[in-house]
């Protein structure tokens, strides 16, 4: 006998299929527990599927520049508040509550080899679906995932002492946030050219950086991982701690095209005076002395940031101000401000 196959048996066929497994999911009978692993077949096509997903949208949205050595120090500081726990860390093995996952977190170590820069870009800014892996937790902040990437790329290479060496962790009764595993203890940013100068500035200027972060009003995933575990009194005692120290307040100084924009704006772009609003004794940072890389990076990730309209980020404005700045004038503006103390 020949069973014809029509339209409507198909979609009861279909339908029928659909029931089934609607029933077998109600049921309960389908193990979801981590500690049951997954069948091979299933393990090798979540992770077949991930693969293909990563190479497709690594090629076409990822940028031509995925990695910035330039700030291990910033990146090996949130590594180990955030990813070593589940990955491990050079001389550090992964929490083992962390492995018990399914699947459990990769050996960056051995894993970091089998992605291009692009692919870890994208794979650090967009996270994994049906994994332990997060998005990055601010979507503006493509400087921070590229300094990650170039630190994860590092990983396979790094030894324990230069993984302690970046991360200089100090004595929790010392530092209990290490705020000094990035800033450094005299608060001039270990050297690094992406960590802000922090001695001299205002101690209310701080305050209200921390208290930013921590309700994702400013936005670094980096520093609100810090900053959202601080009591209140941890944060005024960091910031009067580091305003304390010597730091900012170096005279600007360069040549006069940056010193026509920073003293006194340019009318016909109607771009204001820096220091119309970064000068101290105002609710903004005081920029004189700033480090020179620091204040480049920061201006020209507003120029190229056409993203931030939220009203409530403290740096609303700064994107529009960015823009009106001629291109060519970043540098020596971000040199004329740091004068005779910036980097």
């Amino acid at each position: 006998m020949t069973i014809r196959i029509t339209w409507k048996r198909a979609l009861a066929a279909l339908l029928g299929l659909a029931l089934l497994g609607m029933g077998l999911a109600w049921s309960g009978m389908i193990n979801l527990a981590a500690s049951s692993g997954h069948w091979a077949i299933t393990d090798w096509f979540l992770h077949w599927a991930m693969r293909n997903s990563v190479r497709t949208h690594a090629a076409f949205t990822a940028p031509k520049d995925p990695a910035d050595a330039s700030g291990l120090v910033s990146a090996a500081g949130h590594f180990a508040n955030s990813c070593a726990v589940c990955h491990g860390a050079p001389g550090q093995k992964p929490a083992p509550v962390m492995q018990a996952a399914t699947p459990p977190a990769p050996d960056l170590s051995v894993n970091a080899r089998e992605w291009t820069d692009k692919q870890l870009f994208w794979i650090l800014q967009h996270g994994v679906k049906y994994t332990g892996m997060p998005a990055w937790a601010v979507q503006d902040r493509q400087d921070e995932v590229r300094r990650m990437v170039a630190f994860v790329r590092r990983l396979p290479g790094m030894t324990p002492a230069q993984y302690r060496a970046l991360v200089a962790e100090a004595s929790p009764a010392v530092d209990p946030d290490n705020c000094t595993g990035c800033h450094g203890k005299d608060g001039r940013g270990r050297g690094a050219p992406d960590i802000p100068i922090l001695g001299g500035q205002s101690p209310e200027y701080l305050l209200a950086a921390l208290k930013g972060y921590a309700n994702g009003t400013r936005s670094s995933a980096v520093m609100q991982q810090v900053a959202m575990r601080m009591e209140p009194a941890d944060m005024e005692a960091a910031a009067r701690r580091f305003a304390a120290m010597p730091g900012l307040g170096a005279q600007p100084a360069g040549d006069a095209a940056a010193a026509q924009i920073v003293e006194r704006g340019l009318p016909d772009k109607q771009l204001p005076a820096c220091v119309s609003c970064h000068t101290p004794g105002k609710p903004y940072p005081v920029l004189a002395g700033q480090r020179a890389s620091y204040i480049a990076a920061r201006l020209r990730h507003w120029q190229g940031d056409k993203n931030i309209v939220d009203a409530r980020k403290s740096h609303a404005t700064m994107p529009v101000i960015a823009r009106r700045i001629p291109k060519d004038m970043i540098d020596p503006i971000a040199r004329y401000l740091a004068g005779n103390g910036g980097r």
